[in-house]
């Protein structure tokens, strides 16, 4: 077993390791939150094999990367004809993730229908298939990670609060690299040397004391992540001898100005002069705009839906409403 590597000498990172020690083992969900680039999934990782579970599945999904309805099928799998295209059974990663964990990343980007179903995972250890009515068992200890304040989204009514109570049997929050300045300079000596073993460079001249001060001096809002982009950017460019005396933080600075495209103009829907009828008015301007986005996504149904924020069903319920029916049908 080999576990993710994760370098830091900082207080609040070694802090951060005694916190995942000690919560690895016990076989309750875990929330980690941290900003983008601290590492969320190199402490799933860890959690998942500092715990008995280590020898079995450790399974990873994206949640902002699909779709609601791709999500829930990508979650629990569906069967053979639950849907159009749906032509033979799709294992979800729950039932892959049996007996081990599964790694929930971007969590707050679930829909509130998907986050119901993995309530009942939770609780109860069991769910459905997309389209089947059998109820199946699984064993899966959950991690989610967000960037996202969940207390925040519980009040404004996109995160369930019976799931976050669930979930946060604790929470491991991330320190972010601002936060762990001794660690910046151990860090990028390890990008560099990693960098240059990449370029078949026998060794790693190392850093000016003015590029190790621009290091330390900047405030990193990438995080780990971006450190390690600005450190092997900044070796490739160097001669394979030469010290590294300046640090390039912004990829995109150049002293040529790109064309700028002209900014777009939005006008304002039209308000009808008082009185009017309120509902009729709401009514027709839904329609306008559901035709409108069907039309620029060649009326199919899931890119809409998608396009628009909706659920399938939720886009489906809104063309029954307004009778709306694809040209030809």
């Amino acid at each position: 077993m080999d576990l993710p590597p994760l370098l830091g000498e900082a207080p609040a990172f070694q802090a951060l390791l005694d916190h995942v020690s000690a919560a690895a083992p016990l076989d309750r969900p875990v929330l980690v939150i941290g900003e983008r680039g601290t590492g969320k999934e190199l402490i799933a990782s860890r959690l998942h094999y500092l715990s008995k579970r280590w020898d079995r599945p450790f399974i990873k999904v994206n949640c902002a990367a699909l779709a609601p309805d791709l999500l829930e099928s990508e979650l629990f799998g569906h069967d053979a004809g639950a849907f159009t295209g749906a032509t033979r059974r799709h294992i979800g990663r729950f039932e892959r993730a049996d007996g081990g964990t599964l790694f929930l990343d971007e969590i707050a980007n679930a829909s509130l229908r998907v986050q119901e179903q993995i309530l009942r995972v939770v609780e109860y250890g069991e769910f459905e298939r997309v389209g089947s009515g059998e109820t199946r068992a699984v064993d899966v200890r959950l991690i989610g990670a967000t960037n996202v304040d969940l207390p925040a989204a519980v009040a404004a009514g996109s995160f369930r609060a019976d799931l976050l109570d669930r979930l946060a049997f604790d929470v491991l929050t991330l320190p972010p690299l601002r936060a762990r300045p001794e660690d910046v300079a151990l860090l990028a000596q390890h990008f560099a040397h990693a960098m240059a073993q990449a370029l078949d460079r026998p060794e790693f001249p190392g850093f000016t004391a003015g590029a190790m001060a621009q290091l330390q001096e900047y405030d990193w809002p990438g995080n780990v992540r971006e450190l390690r982009n600005v450190i092997e950017r900044a070796v490739y460019r160097a001669a394979p001898d030469a010290l590294i005396e300046t640090i390039s933080f912004d990829p995109f600075a150049s002293p040529y100005r790109p064309l700028q495209a002209p900014a777009e103009t939005t006008t304002a829907p039209k308000i009808p002069a008082l009185p009017y009828d309120f509902r009729a008015e709401i009514a027709a301007t839904e329609k306008t705009w559901l035709l409108a986005a069907l039309t620029a996504q060649a009326w199919h149904q899931g890119r809409t839906a998608q396009a628009l924020g909706l659920g399938y069903d939720q886009l489906r319920h809104l063309l029954r409403k307004h009778g709306i029916q694809a040209p030809g049908t």
